[in-house]
């Protein structure tokens, strides 16, 4: 056992004893980093009461209300026909949150983390889809066991089934509704990392509704662009296209990475939030059809949270690792497990620049 083993073997038997407690509780010095701890570890106890409050507040409309003006405690009750008493509990819990913030009136307003949700308007689909995760996490050890279907890989089930799936045709509308309100703040901190300048076409795999590539085109308007995703999703993104006025500058190529050979002609792809759905047999086949595609010496660039990473840890290990669970399927890599698929793809060197807001996504660059 190294020195650094025997060091947290020996904080944690201190930790766990009641008598150090009482006395790092009552040391000043010690004390604030008690009380810091304490705070964290009733957190972690609390934090589905916490969720269900921000859930509550979406729900009714608070946020949206009191971007308008701050309203009273007996308004707001009377426009939501709810006894006062009853309302105040969720209000409270929402200052207490930093949703809500009570005026020198007494009348309440938007917080920071409310008005924060009114800046990312894509969060509130997260949330309310998080409803089904809420019902699958009942039972967390029978998931984790990988007991019993779940409520997220009935929901995700065209994603395992394939393009021609029933599943794929009824569903695929709402998921990619979902993740389309938040690609469009991960195309911005994709196109912050890297240039594309030196791009002449670029072929999107698993490009969804096309979110990505009209950011893109609005960027570097002498790029041409594919997009290559399941049928019913590309059907989709033939509307943004037309949208966004660059159906001549944007190809789409219905199939599926996983059987299918991806269309040729692109110096560069990008593979955006779709890795980490797959398991490690399918990462391979992703990433290995995407080297064929490329011209030697060309990019791939691969954007999605990554484990491993001290700022998201709690987000991309916690958070995603229970939620692939619950979806039956794909895992979170640290940048090295990719380099690592990567490299036995076909990718030569691997690169990975300081992304801005690791929570939104992290950027991996393969070439070969």
């Amino acid at each position: 056992m190294g020195l650094k083993d025997q060091w947290r073997r020996w904080r944690n038997q201190m930790i766990a004893s009641p008598r150090f407690q009482a006395f790092a509780a009552d040391f000043p010095l010690t004390r604030p980093v008690a009380r810091a701890r304490s705070k964290a570890l009733f957190d972690l106890i609390a934090g589905f009461t916490y969720s269900q409050t921000l859930a509550a507040c979406l729900d009714l409309g608070l946020f949206e209300r009191l971007s308008q003006e701050p309203a009273s405690l007996e308004i707001l009750a009377q426009e939501l026909e709810f006894e006062p008493k009853n309302l105040e509990r969720l209000l409270k819990a929402a200052v207490s949150l930093d949703l809500l913030e009570k005026s020198s009136s007494g009348a309440y307003d938007l917080g920071i983390h409310g008005a924060a949700l009114r800046g990312n308007p894509y969060i509130a689909g997260f949330i309310r889809h998080h409803g089904l995760l809420y019902r699958d996490l009942h039972e967390p050890v029978d998931l984790l066991r990988g007991q019993g279907q779940t409520a997220l890989s009935q929901y995700w089930a065209y994603a395992g089934e394939g393009e021609n799936s029933p599943a794929a045709r009824t569903q695929v509308a709402d998921y990619t509704t979902l993740m389309a309100a938040s690609q469009k703040a991960v195309a911005r901190e994709i196109l912050a990392l890297h240039d594309f300048s030196d791009a002449r076409h670029l072929i999107d795999i698993g490009g969804s509704n096309g979110t990505f590539i009209a950011a893109a085109a609005a960027r570097y308007p002498n790029l041409q662009f594919t997009l290559f995703d399941l049928p019913a999703v590309t059907e989709i993104a033939q509307e943004t296209f037309e949208k966004h006025g660059i159906s001549g500058r944007a190809t789409i190529s219905p199939g599926s990475f996983l059987t299918d050979d991806l269309p040729k002609g692109a110096d560069i792809a990008t593979l955006i939030r779709v890795l980490h759905d797959h398991d490690d047999d399918s990462a391979l086949t992703i990433l290995t059809a995407a080297r064929r595609v490329l011209p030697k010496g060309r990019r791939l660039i691969l954007a999605e949270p990554l484990s491993g990473t001290p700022d998201t840890a709690s987000i991309s290990d916690a958070y995603f690792g229970l939620y692939f669970a619950a979806m039956g399927q794909g895992k979170t890599r640290t940048p090295a497990e990719i380099a690592e698929i990567g490299r036995l793809a076909g990718f030569s060197k691997i690169s990975s620049p300081k992304s801005r807001m690791p929570l939104l996504t992290s950027v991996l660059v393969l070439e070969h």
